[in-house]
């Protein structure tokens, strides 16, 4: 391990014991804001100064070992000591590792996934849908709860926009990597002469506000309008204005959301939506103005902007951002996508280690 991640490791066990001994404190006990502000880095540094020890401790057996070699009668056993020790130091550093990363405060949060047809007109409407799909089968794969919240139907269909809620354990810690535009070279359903075209969809991953950090909507600035409801739901849908739409005034955002049913809890939804979007745009302003690399950023649906591309004749992914490239499409859009998820969250956690190397701190 470098010595700038083992010095970090130091400072951090040192201030780990100075919370331990705050959170003994009296007069902090009483004080249940900085408390609860002390248990939660309690908890975030318990695991990491735990391994450390472990650590040390391993390379103390390795050192000792190591100075028994000189000893004839003991060599061969010093020998097997010696090969343990590294072992687990070799299985111990990665995860260490991998907890120095600051946590990112969102990834435990539920998200809305927004898809949207860019560049390719029908085509590229059918694979909002099969993306759509894909991240449905996901959801159901991973054991998280996933509803569509609205939709936009393509004219061949395939949607023009759709948005899901997508509710689980870690659900941004995954899906973040999913945010950019997303290409397909195949052939149309639609297309005589067999040629290839490419079409392409952006998705953005929108992290749900929690109370903490909300963004505070000033009603004044809202026009709520309500509608009826379309598709399935018989009678009702065509009697009943229950759907909601709702435009922020000082950003032109407009949200939809539509239940068939319940008026009431659409406006909850469409009200929520909005405040993920503003969350994100603030949140994206933020991440500009400290230079955070455009990787998740979505572009403007063009196909020359992309992040993947999605080969259908060869049955081929590529993820550009790590050049990754699988041939088993087939079984990625049928909800596989750990293979391709797995990979890029090494590598930016990767990045971020080196940051932290680099910065010495």
């Amino acid at each position: 391990m470098i010595p700038s991640l083992r010095g970090r490791l130091e400072r951090l066990a040192e201030r780990f014991e100075e919370v331990t001994g705050l959170l003994a404190d009296r007069d902090v006990q009483a004080d249940q804001g900085r408390f609860r502000d002390l248990g939660r880095e309690y908890a975030q540094l318990e695991p990491l100064v735990r391994a450390y020890h472990e650590l040390r401790c391993l390379e103390a057996d390795r050192e000792g070992a190591r100075q028994m070699l000189a000893d004839p009668e003991m060599a061969e056993l010093a020998r097997d000591a010696v090969a343990d020790a590294q072992a687990g130091i070799a299985a111990l550093e990665p995860e260490i590792e991998r907890l120095l990363v600051p946590p990112d405060p969102n990834d435990a949060r539920n998200v809305y996934l927004e898809i949207r047809a860019g560049t390719g007109g029908a085509e590229a409407a059918l694979f909002a849908g099969d993306l759509l799909r894909m991240y449905l089968r996901y959801a159901e794969v991973r054991g998280w709860q996933a509803e569509v919240v609205s939709a936009s139907p393509g004219e061949h269909g395939g949607y023009k926009e759709v948005v899901v809620q997508i509710a689980g354990r870690g659900v941004y810690a995954r899906l973040k990597f999913e945010a950019g535009t997303h290409r397909v070279q195949r052939v149309p359903e639609t297309e005589a002469q067999g040629r290839i075209h490419t079409s392409a969809c952006t998705v953005a991953v929108l992290p749900e506000a929690e109370a903490v950090d909300a963004i505070a909507i000033n009603p004044a600035e809202l026009r709520i309008d309500t509608y009826r409801s379309s598709g399935a739901g018989g009678q009702h849908v065509n009697k009943t204005e229950s759907a909601i739409r709702v435009t922020h005034l000082p950003s032109g955002i407009v949200v939809e959301c539509q239940d068939e049913r319940s008026q009431h809890k659409n406006r909850a939804r469409a009200l929520a939506l909005l405040q993920a979007r503003l969350l994100a745009i603030a949140q994206e302003q933020q991440a500009s103005e400290q230079a955070t690399s455009r990787r998740l950023q979505v572009g403007s649906g063009d196909r020359s902007e992309r992040i993947r591309t999605y080969n259908f004749p060869q049955n081929r992914l590529t993820d550009h951002r790590i050049n990754l490239t699988l041939y088993q499409l087939d079984e990625v859009m049928e909800g596989a996508l750990d293979p391709v998820i797995e990979p890029l969250a090494k590598e930016h956690q990767a990045e971020q280690l080196a940051a932290l190397a680099a910065a010495g701190t």
